[in-house]
């Protein structure tokens, strides 16, 4: 009798979960396995070291078809986010501060790209409610370029030379603007910027 009010209990638990994650419309698709938030391995990882930006399209900011290697000879850092996932919603503000502080000076390209398969003017309102001035609308709504990269997790950034070869990846949320970053950042071309 007790097993079955535990099993009764949770069944009504699952479903008021579920309804609440209905009611918001903040579900993850199916074929991403975790967030950070989650409990997922959350840091730097430097097993990918060395590979080659996959030749993944996704769409830029004007919807049209781009690849990472369009970026060649610029170091570039490659942030995949999703409107749904909380520590990718938390980092924005501080990758658009990043962006912004590069923006200029060829030093380094930073793109966040969105996994969501909502409409490309979705992903523009989304940041534009957050303030993002500085990251463009990249999305990757089939989740290509996240599959060929093996990332699975969001966020995950990964950082690429000038020469389109990764140099480390970081899992889970950061504040791409304070010391820890500053030392990543460090490491690549993009950290040594001329004074």
């Amino acid at each position: 009798m007790r097993f079955l009010a535990i099993l009764c209990i949770s069944l009504i638990l699952g479903a008021c979960q579920k309804a609440e994650q209905e009611e918001t419309h903040a579900v993850a698709p199916a074929n991403v396995v975790a967030t950070a938030e989650a409990g997922a391995v959350k840091g730097i990882d430097r097993s990918h070291k060395g590979k080659a930006i996959p030749d993944v399209t996704f769409n830029d900011p004007d919807g049209g078809k781009i690849t990472l290697a369009d970026f060649n000879g610029t170091p570039v850092l490659v942030n995949l986010w999703a409107t749904w996932c909380a520590p990718c919603v938390k980092e924005l503000p501080t990758l658009d501060k990043l962006a912004g502080t590069n923006r200029d000076d060829g030093n380094l390209a930073v793109i966040a790209i969105s996994q969501d398969s909502a409409p490309h003017a979705s992903v523009e309102a989304f940041l534009s409610k957050l303030k993002v001035a500085d990251l463009g609308a990249y999305q990757d709504a089939s989740m290509g370029l996240s599959g060929a990269l093996g990332a699975e997790v969001l966020p995950t950034t990964i950082m690429f030379d000038a020469q389109g070869k990764e140099v480390w990846r970081y899992v889970g949320d950061l504040d791409w603007t304070g010391p820890e970053a500053a030392r990543l950042l460090a490491e690549t071309d993009a950290g040594r910027k001329p004074r």
